[in-house]
């Protein structure tokens, strides 16, 4: 990686750094989904080989090969010193896993990044976003325990953990104007995030307007449509057919499945290379891209809420539905009556003499 600490001269292309911190409440699992992203793929993005993509350094914990002392010549850690005294501007923060409440823990730290070179001691994750979040050009929050707090933040959590919008304030901006972004997911859908990275490039270029988000900070072009509406096995909901074990190719509501409430494009983009998504290969929807996840939403693997009444009135008209689809499929299922063996045309041919 190219040190830009000093500023571009004339004839250089501006660098946009990514700073990666992986270091909140987290198993990681975000960082491992994205290397199998495919529209795009990390390694597209990371060397600039998408059309109109500016020229982008990342330091993500996964991938990056820099080791050594704080305060070395070749040390990862030393990029967030530099984004946290504007040697490098502009970057992208982004953070994956929750962020404990710090205030709780007197006698110690739940979570820390890189030593403090003053002290020597651990800097908290919650310090470093006190530190970058001003001076970020945007901050996003990759997976479920980064942007809702996730498994952690669970009732009766020790920790206090939250989102990063609970900890920097959900109107919270950068000094770009941009809002937080949360990509929520657990772990992230490989190309939901990767498409939000490269959008936000291309925003950060001049290319892109505003990113469109929801009212929970969420692209609203990935989770605008619910995991029924895109999911393979919705024609079987309508029509009353549902499974009663994980081998059946019918609608999986009655196993627990909560796709009809919930916000997510897996079924419908796949889980990689447009491949998989959890009720196309028989696992139900268990909420995990929404702020509720996972209280709201357990135990898993029972009816939902309202499944019985939907699922009752579902089978009640879905018979009716099927009886009448079978009669036109019946009529449509063979070939026109004027269509017969032999060699006379009875199609409506009328001879010109």
């Amino acid at each position: 990686m190219t040190d830009t600490t000093t500023a571009p001269t004339a004839t250089e292309e501006p660098v946009i750094h990514v700073l990666w911190i992986n270091a909140g409440l987290s198993c990681d699992g975000d960082s491992v989904a994205l290397t199998a992203a495919t529209q795009p793929t990390i390694e597209e993005i990371a060397l600039s080989a998408l059309p109109g993509l500016p020229k982008i350094a990342v330091h993500w914990p996964l991938i990056d090969y820099e080791c050594g002392p704080v305060q070395g010549a070749d040390t990862f850690i030393e990029w967030f010193f530099k984004g946290e005294r504007g040697e490098i501007d502009p970057f992208v923060l982004v953070v994956e896993g929750s962020i404990p409440n710090e205030s709780i823990k007197k006698e110690g730290y739940w979570c820390g990044f890189g030593d403090d070179p003053a002290t020597g001691q651990p800097i908290t994750t919650s310090e470093w976003l006190d530190r970058l979040a001003p001076k970020a050009l945007a901050v996003v929050a990759i997976g479920t325990c980064a942007t809702y707090g996730g498994i952690h933040a669970m009732s009766g959590n020790p920790t206090g953990a939250m989102g990063v919008p609970d900890y920097l304030g959900w109107d919270w901006k950068s000094k770009a104007g941009i809002p937080i972004v949360n990509v929520p997911g657990c772990p992230i859908k490989p190309d939901n995030f990767a498409e939000t990275l490269v959008y936000l490039l291309h925003q950060a270029a001049g290319s892109a307007p505003m990113i469109p988000l929801d009212e929970q900070l969420r692209p609203a072009w990935l989770f605008g449509a619910t995991v029924h509406e895109g999911c393979d096995r919705a024609g079987y909901y309508e029509q009353g057919q549902f499974a009663d074990a994980y081998d059946s190719p019918q609608c999986l509501v009655r196993l627990g499945c909560w796709g009809p409430v919930v916000k997510c494009n897996v079924p419908k983009r796949g889980w990689m290379d447009g491949l998989g998504g959890c009720p196309n290969v028989g696992g139900i929807c268990i909420g995990c891209t929404m702020p509720g996840f996972p209280d709201k939403f357990m135990p898993f693997m029972d009816q939902p809420p309202g499944a019985t009444v939907s699922t009752n009135a579902s089978g009640i008209y879905g018979v009716l539905i099927r009886r009448l689809r079978s009669i036109t499929v019946d009529t449509l299922d063979k070939e026109p009556r004027w269509r017969h063996t032999g060699q006379k045309l009875t199609t409506g041919y009328r001879k010109p003499w």
